[in-house]
């Protein structure tokens, strides 16, 4: 089973307690602190987790979700996977994605790349083992995808990728065929186990890669706080209400900087917040006598802002010179942001400045938002669905003018009064939900139905409220929304109604802003529930749910019906009228077992035409029911007929070829009737029964032969073991075989053996070519031959009669004494 150790987490105030207290009455702070010497070495580094994945095999369209937490000191995650693929470099771009097996990451929630392309460009092998810094930037709001490798090494830290819930996917192959409930499957299957390591720094003020980064928190105390605005004549925060605002500068001394040097800092926002604003104060430049005529106008303080991991002139969400003005970040993501500063442009090598930092961050009060905290802000409350799976409810505002027993609630009566800038068509609204831990399988729907042209725009923000500026998802119109992004669906909208859902979406805080862009009174009603199955499955399947590997998150997926696939089972795949042609072709062609059936039945075979009639109706059924025509009994009853009476009757054929009594037979017969009721009830689909039946029909026919034998030449082995002429015995061999070859050459037809050959041979080559699109055609291409070589194999034996195997008579011949003397003389 799974192996996860979690050996620190000081975000679990309960375990913290508890580790304080062993460590006062026992040894096992020490043990701790000896860990920290083994998986760190040189760095301060200590294995926070050890997740152990055993050796699993991934099926034709089978896929595995590993979920993996990473705590906000983690400082790597290292994963080490290794599988039976083999695939080429120079071949990736020829596999079908139906056949090609991946490796995906995402940030929030289970990774989904059925849904888009994105995820599947630029495939190159061999580039996850040298993965970069840019390769991941924009893997917060996407996913990465890579060929699945034998070996497979990769290292991910802190200045990489942010710290939260990270999910690992493996895929067997996708597209639309994916989620298609298959008839049968045929395709390469690959195995794999899976090692991923978690690290973390030791102490809270280091951070980076090896923990050797010195990270300043920011902390703010009450009297520390004073009015910033002030300090910005031109800024655009002078025209906000300042009275929420708290504002801070750093407590220790100013740090000065030189070329080549930088300072990280760490800053928490624990709630919504509407604004964060970061400066540098108190600039002054420490230089040496002889620099004193150095122009230092062209120098830059540049800042960077990156939320949840470290930043860098490279890889960053906002940068800014705060020596020429403020850093403002509009609607700040809830959690940890790292704050990089960096001179740049000094001019010479002795030139150092010094700063100090000063921020501020702005939050509205209960209920409010917007830049002068004038817009109206509801929490949704989650109400769950009863008699529904996991996780499925609906939000409603915490609100008293709308109802709270319903799933819709109308819109006018919540919405903001205030405009920015007197601009009627910017007035926002916004609605903040939580995503439970655990539920990040499941899909935000939100829906607007009014009954003239909606006037209304929709925007949708991970962690924090969204803006023009910040958003994730998005929609304005038919023609101008998210439809091209990931995890977005949009289902047919029109003017007067909006339906789209966020697939998978992350755990944690969501916030939705409506634009108002038309004051003319309209009635909107909105819907904002959590489900596991987009548009149920547009009732072409059943929505299913599973888990990952560690067990912590459920996860939802369609299961289609025959003719439809893709992730909502929306997609058509076969046709109405290739359905009926393929169910037609499919059951009709079992009408096969007529020919051996009736030539067992003409040469009073009944056990064999009983066999044959059974598999064929037994078959016919099977399939009505596979295809969704008609069950007559449950699936499972009729898929176990199925195959065992076809196994039957293909050994029943090989048995029948002997010319042993029937009460030898009748042993044969139970023995396989046992054997393949077993092969039938486990793994019946699986293309190695084919072999092992013919290899149990070969044995019988072999078992048979050697019984004949025995009982007839039984008397010519006593005999030719007292000949004394080797001459004799020769001849006597010779003769045997002689007569053997003749009686094997009279007892078959070999025209008719050929015919059976040849059919099953097309019999195991349309088996071979199955595959999940070409199922129907070559399934019922292996029906006809496969009866169509049992009729031939029957016809093949020469039935003797009944003269052919009589024994000449025994005449006894005895002397009789004749009286020759005449009697009544």
């Amino acid at each position: 089973m799974v192996e996860n150790l979690i050996l620190f987490d000081s975000s679990n105030p309960i375990l913290r307690c508890c580790l304080i207290f062993s460590c006062l009455f026992s040894s096992c702070c020490y043990s701790l602190g000896e860990e920290v010497e083994v998986s760190g070495g040189d760095y301060n580094t200590f294995s926070v987790s050890s997740f152990k994945y055993p050796e699993t095999r991934l099926r034709p369209f089978d896929l595995r979700y590993i979920r993996v937490d990473l705590p906000p000191w983690f400082s790597s995650m290292s994963v080490m996977l290794e599988s039976s693929v083999d695939i080429d470099a120079k071949n990736v771009a020829k596999i079908p994605r139906s056949a090609l097996p991946l490796l995906c990451f995402r940030s929030g929630s289970p990774p989904l790349p059925d849904v888009s392309s994105t995820s599947l460009k630029g495939l190159v092998l061999g580039s996850l083992s040298n993965v970069s810094s840019e390769e991941f930037k924009d893997i917060q709001n996407e996913e990465k995808c890579y060929p699945m490798q034998k070996n497979i090494t990769v290292k991910l830290t802190n200045e990489q990728i942010s710290s939260g819930v990270w999910y690992l996917g493996l895929f067997n192959g996708l597209g639309a065929i994916r989620t298609q409930s298959k008839m049968i499957l045929r395709g390469a299957s690959y195995s794999f186990n899976a090692n991923i390591r978690v690290e973390g720094c030791t102490a809270s003020t280091m951070w980076g890669q090896y923990c050797n980064q010195t990270v300043d928190t920011l902390l703010c105390a009450i009297s520390d706080s004073y009015n910033l605005t002030e300090k910005f004549s031109n800024s655009e925060m002078n025209n906000k209400s300042t009275e929420n605002m708290v504002s801070c500068r750093n407590s220790f001394d100013a740090p000065c900087l030189g070329n080549d040097e930088i300072k990280v800092y760490s800053l928490e926002v624990a709630g919504i917040a509407e604004q964060l604003t970061i400066m540098a104060v108190n600039v002054s430049f420490n230089m040496t006598p002889s620099n004193n005529t150095v122009n230092v106008n062209g120098t830059n303080i540049m800042c960077f802002a990156r939320h949840g991991a470290l930043p860098s002139a490279t890889l960053h969400d906002y940068s800014g010179d705060i020596y020429k003005g403020p850093l403002t970040v509009r609607f700040p993501m809830v959690g940890r942001w790292y704050i990089t500063i960096a001179p740049v442009n000094l001019l010479n090598t002795g030139i150092r400045v010094c700063y100090s930092v000063e921020w501020e961050i702005l939050e509205c009060p209960m209920g409010k938002a917007g830049p002068n905290c004038t817009w109206e802000r509801y929490t949704l409350q989650t109400v769950l669905r009863r008699g529904t799976i996991l996780f499925e409810s609906n939000y409603i505002p915490v609100s008293g003018e709308v109802p709270s027993d319903s799933a819709d609630f109308p819109l006018e009566p919540l919405l903001s009064n205030s405009s920015l800038g007197g601009e009627p068509d910017n007035t926002w609204t916004y609605f903040v939900m939580d995503i439970p831990d655990g539920a990040a399988g499941g899909n935000i729907h939100i829906q607007l139905t009014s009954d003239t042209q909606i006037k209304y725009e929709i925007y949708a923000k991970f962690g924090g409220l969204p803006s023009l500026e910040s958003w994730d998802y998005y929609y304005v119109n038919k023609t101008k929304s998210s439809s091209g992004l990931m995890f977005f669906q949009l289902y047919n909208s029109t003017e007067e109604k909006v339906d789209f859902y966020i697939l998978y979406a992350r755990e944690g805080n969501w916030g939705f802003g409506i634009k108002r862009v038309n004051t003319s009174s309209t009635e909107t009603g909105m819907s904002i529930s959590l489900e596991r199955c987009p548009k149920r499955c547009s009732n072409h399947g059943q929505c299913r749910y599973a888990f990952d590997a560690s067990g912590l998150t459920s996860y939802s997926y369609c299961f289609c019906d025959r003719n439809h696939g893709g992730f909502d089972c929306s997609i058509e795949l076969v046709t109405h009228q290739g359905h009926i042609w393929q169910s037609i072709t499919l059951i009709a062609s079992n009408a096969a077992a007529i020919f051996p059936a009736y030539w067992a039945l003409r040469q009073k075979a009944f056990a064999e035409w009983v066999l044959f009639t059974s598999s064929g109706i037994s078959s016919g059924l099977y399939h009505a029911c596979d295809v969704g025509t008609w069950c007559a009994l449950s699936y499972n009853v009729l898929q176990f007929m199925d195959f065992w009476l076809s196994f039957m009757a293909v050994v029943s054929t090989f048995v029948y070829l002997t010319t042993i009594n029937e009460a030898f037979k009748r042993t044969i017969h139970t023995v396989v009737a046992i054997l393949t009721a077993l092969m039938a009830i486990t793994k019946a689909t699986r293309s190695s029964n084919i072999i092992l039946v013919i290899l149990i029909g070969t044995v019988g026919l072999l078992i048979g032969w050697l019984v004949e034998l025995a009982t007839k030449y039984r008397s010519f082995s006593f005999s030719f073991g007292f000949c004394t002429n080797i001459r004799d015995r020769r001849q006597t061999l010779i003769q045997w075989l002689h007569n053997l070859f003749m009686t094997i050459l009279r007892r078959f037809r070999w025209g008719f053996i050929l015919a059976g050959f040849t059919a099953l041979a097309m019999a195991g080559i349309s088996w071979k070519l199955e595959s999940s699109e070409t199922y129907w055609i070559w399934h019922s291409v292996w029906h006809v031959t496969i009866y169509m070589s049992s009729f031939f194999f029957l016809c093949s034996k020469v039935v003797k009669t009944d003269s052919e195997d009589r024994q000449p008579a025994q005449v006894n011949y005895e002397l009789t004494r004749q009286d020759s003397i005449p009697r009544g003389e």
